[in-house]
This record gives C-alpha cells, structure tokens and sequence, in this order.
C-alpha cells in the first residue's frame, strides 16, 4: 500500500479478499473502469494466475478504453482475453427500451461463462458497488439471472471506498471520470445502430482532446446534448471553443448541437423512466 487505510477501509478490503479466496477461481469482466480495475488487481493480488480478465469489444466501446485495459494487463501480467460482442443481434438492445442493459448484460455474460469454462475458471465477477444499487441498473437482473458474483458488493463497497482504496494501492484509476458503455448515450426509444454509435464516440473524443475530460454527447435524434461539469460550462460556451464544437459536431452528422445548462449526471436518461412512472 502506498497509503495508510482507515480501519474501515482496511476491513472491507479484507472481507473482499477473504470472498475472492473463497471463490477459487474468476473470471473478471473487465471494462478498464475504476470497479473493475480494483477488483480485478485484487483478484489477481488473491488467486494469481486464477484470476483471468475478460473484454467485450464492440461499437460501443471506445478504443481508448480497450487500449486502456489491455495496457494494464500487460504491465501486471494478467491474462486478458478479448472477444467480440454483437449487441445487434439482440433486438431488445438496438430498440433501446429501459430495459436495453438487461439484453446487453445478458449476451455479455453468457459469453464471459463460456470463456471462462474453456478456461478451467469456475466463477464469474463483475464490478457493481453499493452506490449502484440506488439507481435503475436493469443489468443486474441479468447479472443475478446468470450467477455472476458481485465482490464488491459483498464487501459492502461504495464508490468513494473503491476510489480511496484504488489510491492506496496506487492504481491509475482511482481518480478516473466514471463511464458507461455509448448505448446509454441515447434517448429511450431510439433505435441504437452502429453509425450512431460512430457519432457519439467521435463527439466525445473530439471534447475530451480539447480538456473537457468529464463529459457526456446525449443524442437526441439529430440534435447532439453535450453534458459537462457546471464549472466547465463557461469554458465550453466560450467563442472560440463552442464554434470549434460546433463544426465539429456538424462534421460528425448532429444538426442541431446543444449545452445541458444544467451540466453533467450520471444516468441522466433515466429521468425520463421516472417522468413517465410520476405520470
């Protein structure tokens, strides 16, 4: 540890080892993110070579992500297996209902499992903490559907945990902005295709090369809704950098490009699930 950890931290993180060790063997779902990062350097700290990562690659990913995580695979010597995914085929994915997470999480560990029995693994993980439990998360009906463990829950881990935790194990994550798949980019309802996908990726790359490194591209049909901390708003708005977005975004296909005035959420979309429940 590069820091001294709370009492409290210390605790969880013990009971989270003591669960791992229990399992025997895992197979990590492994996005490169802030969760899946520390749970997967824990459990490869724990079971070694038994611990393996797994990597879903499709539109929605980023690049940058993938690379991010094959990177630190490689530099701590943690098998990491890639695949690829096709969420298209599943229409209860491309038609973007509330429910889309459930379908995507559903093809992802079917297929996590299969590569996990080639590979002698008996158990399969993924990285929900207990801030993820006070939000609409289809995906983890899916998750309990298929007997996927859920470690860090079961160490009774917040987010702000992991990230305090992620620090004292000097893991470059702990400081990451939070992500989520591109799919969940778009307004319930509309169709999801890979060229949209495309839109957004691009969208959001072209701001998080100009500093914006918190962000969110919302589509909207044709209308793109960009989503930055409140404190980067005046940045954004200003001449010379909203005009370059501007273009920018026209270039990708947006018609119409928007700033959110109330500035970055997570799940943002999700008020649109609770609009209608209210009604």
């Amino acid at each position: 540890m590069q820091e001294e950890l709370s009492r409290e931290l210390q605790e969880k993180l013990e009971r989270l080892k003591e669960y791992i060790r229990g399992l025997g063997s895992l197979a990590v779902g492994f996005s490169g993110g802030v969760d899946s990062t520390f749970l997967l350097a824990v459990a490869h700290e724990v079971l070694g070579d038994k611990a393996i990562a797994v990597t879903g690659t499709d539109a929605s990913v980023p690049e940058r992500e993938i690379k991010e995580a094959k990177a630190f695979c490689e530099e701590r010597g943690i098998r990491h297996i890639l695949y690829t995914m096709n969420p298209m085929a599943e229409e209860g994915y491309r038609k973007n209902g509330p429910d889309r997470c459930y379908f995507c999480k559903r093809g992802i560990y079917t297929q996590i499992r299969q590569i996990a029995e080639e590979n002698g693994i008996e158990y399969m993980a993924e990285g929900s903490n207990m801030d993820d439990l006070g939000d609409y998360r289809p995906g983890l009906r899916a998750v309990a559907e298929l007997s996927v463990k859920s470690p860090l829950r079961e160490a009774g881990m917040t987010k702000a945990d992991i990230r305090a935790i992620s620090k004292a194990m000097g893991l470059p994550t702990w400081s990451k902005p939070a992500y989520a798949c591109l799919a969940s980019r778009f307004v319930y309802g509309e169709e999801i295709t890979e060229e949209k996908l495309r839109m957004i990726d691009q969208a959001e790359q072209f701001l998080i090369e100009h500093g914006f490194l918190e962000e969110r591209v919302r589509m909207h049909g044709n209308i793109a809704r960009i989503e930055v901390p409140a404190g980067d708003i005046p940045r954004l708005a200003a001449d010379e950098i909203r005009e370059q977005v501007y273009a920018r975004f026209k270039e990708i296909g947006f018609l119409f490009v928007t700033l959110d005035l109330r500035g970055y959420r997570l799940g943002s979309m999700n008020a649109t699930i609770k609009k209608e429940n209210d009604g």
